[in-house]
């Protein structure tokens, strides 16, 4: 079983395309949208500590576990979601067998300088709820239809992220990044080598610090944010099952186990 965690903004139902591509294949996949995303209650692109997503992800895999017991889990995680996983993974590494990140948010584009970080965490401290920081739609995807969908999707909030939530996120991607050694399981980074809301450096960051025997990073040339939402994202599909297979028909198969995506 797959579980899945989306990114910054959106909502787990833009990845109903993906998610059926690994039912189809026989895996499983469960999603839920994030505390202030989605159909999930709580302001939009606002957290108070960053351990609210990781305990939302944690109530999901306790939540699947109970259901399935007996299958092998793989973590996946795209862009913020991506390094919430990865966050995740610190202390939980054991409940998977492999985690797969896309686009994970390790680094940002264009790093802020200490004094625009500080300024930020006074502004934090003083108004958590006050709106710092938008994503450009035009770095999701090559694609003009997904650009369309995305900023026509009532659920995709189009507003700025809080400076509550931008100061959890340069917190977990510090701590991530300090404490990558630790992560030991198969793991998979993915990113478009054009992205502009992610940095590819921080992929290349966490490949190389994560202690994984069996770890690869793929970068694919010409790709924007979402790779998974690129013209070509039926390669990249196509990778990750591939991957997927071999690692998990090594522990225990799901070739036998086909359900419904949620």
């Amino acid at each position: 079983m797959l579980l899945l965690v989306h990114g910054l903004a959106e909502h787990s139902g833009r990845y109903s395309e993906f998610a059926n591509f690994l039912v189809d294949a026989g895996i499983a996949t469960v999603a839920l949208d994030l505390p202030g995303h989605g159909r999930s209650d709580g302001q939009r692109s606002h957290v108070r500590d960053f351990q609210d997503y990781t305990n939302a992800l944690g109530a999901l895999l306790s939540l699947a576990r109970q259901v399935h017991p007996d299958i092998p889990f793989v973590l996946f995680g795209h862009s913020m979601g991506g390094l919430i996983a990865a966050d995740f993974l610190l202390q939980h590494q054991d409940e998977f067998v492999a985690a797969v990140l896309t686009g994970p948010a390790i680094q940002a584009p264009q790093q802020p300088s200490n004094a625009v970080l500080l300024i930020n965490r006074i502004i934090a401290a003083i108004a958590p709820r006050f709106g710092v920081m938008q994503l450009d739609a035009a770095g999701v995807s090559r694609d003009p239809q997904v650009i369309s969908d995305y900023e026509n999707d009532p659920l995709v909030y189009r507003g700025k992220a809080t400076a509550g939530l931008v100061t959890a996120l340069f917190s977990a991607m510090s701590r991530v990044v300090a404490n990558a050694e630790s992560i030991r399981l198969p793991i998979l980074i993915m990113h478009g080598r054009v992205d502009s809301l992610t940095a590819v450096e921080g992929s290349e960051l966490l490949h190389d610090k994560v202690s994984s025997e069996d770890k690869q990073l793929v970068i694919y040339d010409g790709l924007y944010h979402e790779i998974l939402h690129e013209p070509e994202r039926k390669i990249v599909m196509a990778d990750i099952l591939r991957w997927l297979d071999s690692r998990i028909n090594r522990r225990s198969s799901l070739s036998n186990i086909l359900f419904s995506a949620t």
